[in-house]
């Protein structure tokens, strides 16, 4: 009687898809520019959420002789034209810097996809009216229109928010319409449609959640645009006195750019670097969204 072990055939391992979640993560971390980008806009936003009880210094309040340099007496980033600590400035206005633009990235993309998406669906005259209303802000000079509304309806956080917003949304309307006027022909659309989906439903419930990649990706390169946008007007003077911002703080040292620079260089550092960062977590995404990229 033969023993020996009948060698029966055995299945390969299936290796289980992986979700699109996951694969665009994986794309991401491939990145190393943005893993290291991603990395530096959490210790900012770290930075501004516990730093004001790490380092409690009211960023108003005079604490010693008026341009003192960065390390003497024990500032570390030394004091501007008031005597005001910069190293509070700098921590306290991350928050408010971060902030609008993030709020004017929120309005921003809240008009740009209600427009987009209205123009991208029902096409014809509601498209042609839309588009041309686009055309008509996308002309427009941005910082010159956001000046004039600021001027008429005062400098508070929230208006500046808004001004900013208002102004940056036709690339959002864009990018949304021609992913609408790709998508509403797919099948899966069609079958929708076909059940009996409502328009709100198939725009905002079928649509839009694979439409989102590009959107995403726009979204976090308008922050970015949005905090710089928030520095020029501040720079202009056209900014809330009240309240501390990296915008705000090289706006009320301009004036004495030559005799201390360094009041206008470090918070403008600080915004070089954060914009950076969010620029290579931006293209991080695209990379890592895009299908035709992640297929390379």
């Amino acid at each position: 009687m033969n023993n020996d072990p009948v060698n029966t055939p055995t299945e390969a391992p299936v290796e289980q898809a992986r979700s699109p979640f996951a694969e665009a993560w994986s794309m991401f971390l491939r990145n190393h520019a943005a893993v290291a980008a991603l990395g530096v806009l959490f210790l900012i936003v770290l930075g501004a959420i516990i730093g004001p009880y790490l380092y409690p210094i009211d960023p108003f309040e005079m604490v010693w002789a008026p341009f003192s340099p960065p390390g003497e007496e024990g500032f570390l980033l030394g004091t501007d034209y008031l005597g005001r600590d910069l190293l509070a400035m700098i921590i306290n206005g991350a928050r408010v810097s971060l902030l609008i633009g993030l709020a004017a990235a929120v309005v921003s993309v809240v008009i740009g996809v209600t427009v987009g998406a209205l123009a991208g669906f029902y096409r014809g005259w509601v498209e042609e009216v839309l588009m041309r209303i686009t055309e008509f802000f996308q002309v427009l000079p941005t910082l010159l229109f956001s000046m004039v509304i600021v001027a008429l309806f005062g400098a508070s956080l929230t208006m500046i928010t808004f001004a900013i917003g208002i102004v940056s949304w036709t690339a959002v309307a864009r990018i949304t319409r021609s992913e609408f006027l790709r998508i509403r022909e797919l099948e899966y659309v069609t079958a929708s449609r076909a059940a009996g989906a409502s328009p709100m439903n198939l725009m905002f419930g079928v649509i839009l959640p694979n439409a989102m990649p590009p959107i995403i990706v726009q979204s976090a390169l308008m922050v970015g645009s949005a905090i710089l946008f928030e520095a020029g007007l501040s720079f202009l003077g056209l900014t809330d006195p009240n309240v501390v911002s990296w915008g705000q703080i090289i706006g009320s040292n301009r004036q004495y750019i030559l005799d201390a620079g360094y009041t206008v260089t470090i918070p403008g550092l600080a915004i070089f670097v954060t914009v950076l960062a969010i620029s290579l977590v931006g293209d991080g995404l695209n990379d890592a969204l895009n299908p035709k990229l992640r297929q390379r």
